[in-house]
């Protein structure tokens, strides 16, 4: 499976509580905390759901 890097840019705060749920599962903690993970159907499903405040990389 291909890596890929998840940077959270904007802020949790205001978002409903599925949304700081899934940021949290993803690892990520505060604005500009990245992460690298493997690319599976899990990860991605989440990185759809927010979308909005993560910006994610190929490696």
């Amino acid at each position: 499976m291909a890596k890929i890097k998840i940077t959270q840019i904007k802020s949790v705060i205001d978002r409903s509580e599925r949304q700081k749920r899934t940021v949290a599962a993803l690892g990520l903690r505060k604005i500009n905390h990245s992460i690298e993970v493997e690319a599976n159907d899990a990860i991605i499903g989440m990185i759809r759901k927010v979308n909005h405040l993560v910006a994610v990389e190929n490696i």
